[in-house]
């Protein structure tokens, strides 16, 4: 795989790994409970607008939507704000997707008033929250079950091809309307190559990308030394190619043969991954290590590493030309060209200057690619103190992204 190649893959393994075993040393300097949501735990039983919508007085749906290739969903619908709105009126329908290995319920951690989805529903949108396929809420199969490897067979190239395509033909199919989308980190990444193809344009209004994820080439990180052993073999002995639990037996054990390396500090990986993030609550924090990180396939966590590697955003490379050829009749896995995104396709790109997996310069590179992008449909923002977890958890998100999201998404109307 290559240096480059471990890099990505330590740095994403490291990211969800540490997360969940390493709970107080994500800590920010900023203490107390400033819009923490204290209630917010989800599970199987009761539900995301159980534990985390309803009980603050909104309205909340439960749904399911089944992707082409079998995965049963869950999708919880906020169809309006607290105060409720002037019935029979259309709300504008809004899907916001979060990143790789948490689930719809990060989004919720903050309080109400703090958090994005409950401020677009009192902002006049009909909101949508997906969770992705193998986290605690989305773990089931029309054939198989997530004790059987075929269950993960699958990285980010599937997210493209079946799941945003599904969640996308179920909300228009609800709402008969054009759809905002939010997606942060790994939502960013599955949507822009979904873009780039085609896919879901004809049925998106506008995009709000936080913390894009495209290149991945210039991540900052201090694992470089630990990233040049060879420990793919390890990744792949305790997961094999199935599933990619953190909190898990092997993650545990995984975690204790990178730490054990001379010169890797685990005192503080979260920042030496992710950034050191300004404007976290650590009761949040603390709300957050209790309910992620989530599972994901060993698959996307290799996908992901590729993307690294190879400097280019392309599907999965099995790393045979024979399984290549099976798959894309072709050698070398076909890139996403995302010069290809419609010019006309309003945007809004929010990225931070202290976020080591949405680099400065990868994001520079995406934008390079928007280049020919209409000037009046592509809008930047760019935060000099964020880091990766400031845009989903952040105290001042609100007022430093998420009322900027607001006004995008409202100036498309």
């Amino acid at each position: 795989m290559g240096v480059p190649g471990l890099l990505g893959l330590a740095a994403w393994s490291f990211y969800v790994l540490v997360l969940a075993v390493q709970p107080h040393q994500a800590h920010s300097s900023i203490h107390g409970s400033f819009g923490l949501n204290k209630g917010a735990v989800a599970s199987p039983e009761n539900g995301l607008c159980a534990s985390s919508v309803t009980v603050h007085g909104y309205k909340c749906e439960e749904h399911e939507v089944t992707t082409k290739d079998g995965y049963i969903l869950s999708v919880q619908r906020i169809p309006e704000g607290r105060v409720g709105g002037t019935a029979g009126t259309k709300k504008q329908p809004v899907l916001i997707q979060h990143g790789v290995s948490v689930d719809g319920l990060t989004w919720f951690l903050n309080s109400p008033e703090q958090n994005l989805p409950l401020i677009l529903a009192d902002n006049g949108f009909d909101v949508w929250i997906s969770n992705t396929r193998g986290t605690r809420l989305s773990r089931r199969h029309v054939s198989l079950d997530p004790s059987q490897r075929a269950f993960w067979n699958w990285s980010w190239d599937e997210l493209v091809s079946f799941e945003l395509p599904a969640l996308f033909d179920y909300v228009y199919g609800q709402t008969g309307q054009k759809i905002d989308y939010v997606g942060h980190s790994l939502g960013t990444l599955t949507a822009l190559a979904s873009f780039s193809e085609g896919k879901l344009v004809n049925q998106l209004k506008s995009a709000a990308l936080l913390s894009p994820i495209a290149y991945l080439s210039h991540m900052k990180t201090a694992l470089g030394n630990i990233a040049a052993k060879s420990f793919v073999g390890e990744i792949v002995t305790l997961f094999g190619l199935a599933e990619f639990n953190p909190k898990g037996e092997a993650g545990g054990d995984f975690l204790k043969f990178l730490c054990d390396n001379p010169g890797v500090d685990c005192s503080d990986l979260v920042t030496a991954i992710a950034g050191k993030n300004c404007c976290l609550n650590s009761s949040t924090v603390d709300l957050f290590l209790m309910n992620e990180p989530q599972p994901t396939s060993t698959m996307n966590m290799v996908h992901l590493s590729q993307t690294v590697r190879d400097g280019v955003v392309a599907k999965y490379n099995y790393g045979r030309r024979d399984y290549n050829l099976m798959h894309y009749g072709e050698a070398v896995p076909p890139i996403y060209n995302l010069s290809n995104i419609p010019h006309d396709l309003p945007m809004f790109l929010s990225y931070g200057g202290q976020d080591a997996l949405s680099d400065v310069l990868d994001v520079k590179h995406l934008l390079d690619d928007l280049k020919s992008h209409d000037v009046d449909k592509l809008s930047v923002q760019f935060i000099k103190d964020y880091a990766h977890a400031d845009f989903i958890m952040g105290v001042n998100a609100k007022d430093v992204v998420y009322n900027q999201v607001v006004k995008f998404f409202k100036g498309q109307h």
